[in-house]
Protein backbone atom coordinates (compact mmCIF):
# COMPACT_ATOMS: atom_id res chain seq x y z
CA UNK A 1 0.00 0.00 0.00
CA UNK A 2 2.75 2.43 0.76
CA UNK A 3 4.29 1.77 -2.60
CA UNK A 4 1.30 2.80 -4.18
CA UNK A 5 1.34 5.59 -2.46
CA UNK A 6 4.69 7.00 -2.56
CA UNK A 7 4.39 6.04 -6.22
CA UNK A 8 1.55 8.77 -6.65
CA UNK A 9 4.12 12.16 -5.42
CA UNK A 10 6.95 10.60 -8.31
CA UNK A 11 7.48 12.83 -11.13
CA UNK A 12 6.49 11.67 -14.48
CA UNK A 13 8.36 11.91 -17.72
CA UNK A 14 7.06 15.99 -18.53
CA UNK A 15 7.63 16.98 -14.59
CA UNK A 16 11.58 15.28 -14.91
CA UNK A 17 12.15 17.36 -17.99
CA UNK A 18 10.73 20.78 -15.90
CA UNK A 19 13.13 19.81 -13.01
CA UNK A 20 15.90 19.39 -15.28
CA UNK A 21 15.27 22.80 -16.49
CA UNK A 22 14.78 24.73 -13.68
CA UNK A 23 17.98 22.85 -12.17
CA UNK A 24 20.08 24.46 -15.48
CA UNK A 25 18.66 28.04 -14.65
CA UNK A 26 19.26 27.97 -11.48
CA UNK A 27 22.94 26.99 -11.93
CA UNK A 28 24.05 27.43 -15.07
CA UNK A 29 25.43 25.14 -17.80
CA UNK A 30 29.18 25.51 -16.13
CA UNK A 31 28.10 24.92 -12.63
CA UNK A 32 26.20 21.41 -13.04
CA UNK A 33 29.30 19.42 -13.69
CA UNK A 34 31.05 20.78 -10.61
CA UNK A 35 27.83 19.85 -9.03
CA UNK A 36 28.15 16.19 -10.22
CA UNK A 37 31.56 16.00 -9.67
CA UNK A 38 30.89 16.99 -6.14
CA UNK A 39 28.05 14.68 -5.66
CA UNK A 40 30.46 11.21 -7.03
CA UNK A 41 33.05 12.21 -4.37
CA UNK A 42 30.58 12.33 -2.26
CA UNK A 43 29.40 8.81 -3.00
CA UNK A 44 32.69 7.33 -3.24
CA UNK A 45 33.26 8.32 0.11
CA UNK A 46 30.11 7.50 1.71
CA UNK A 47 30.83 3.76 -0.08
CA UNK A 48 34.47 3.62 1.65
CA UNK A 49 33.05 4.51 4.39
CA UNK A 50 30.12 1.57 4.72
CA UNK A 51 33.40 -0.85 3.53
CA UNK A 52 35.58 0.08 6.75
CA UNK A 53 32.63 -0.30 8.94
CA UNK A 54 31.48 -3.95 7.18
CA UNK A 55 35.08 -4.38 7.41
CA UNK A 56 35.66 -3.46 11.01
CA UNK A 57 32.04 -5.39 12.49
CA UNK A 58 33.45 -8.37 10.22
CA UNK A 59 37.36 -7.97 12.43
CA UNK A 60 35.44 -8.09 15.68
CA UNK A 61 33.29 -10.89 14.87
CA UNK A 62 36.32 -12.47 13.67
CA UNK A 63 37.83 -11.95 17.47
CA UNK A 64 34.63 -12.87 19.47
CA UNK A 65 35.02 -16.38 17.24
CA UNK A 66 38.40 -16.86 17.75
CA UNK A 67 38.65 -18.04 21.55
CA UNK A 68 35.10 -20.14 20.99
CA UNK A 69 37.22 -21.89 18.01
CA UNK A 70 39.95 -22.90 20.78
CA UNK A 71 38.05 -23.76 23.16
CA UNK A 72 36.18 -26.02 20.89
CA UNK A 73 39.75 -27.64 19.30
CA UNK A 74 41.15 -28.23 23.25
CA UNK A 75 38.45 -30.11 23.77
Amino acid sequence: MTNLFLLGFMPSGSEWIIILLVILLLFGGKKIPELMRGLGKGVKSFKEGVNEAKEEINKAKEEIDEPENKEKKDN
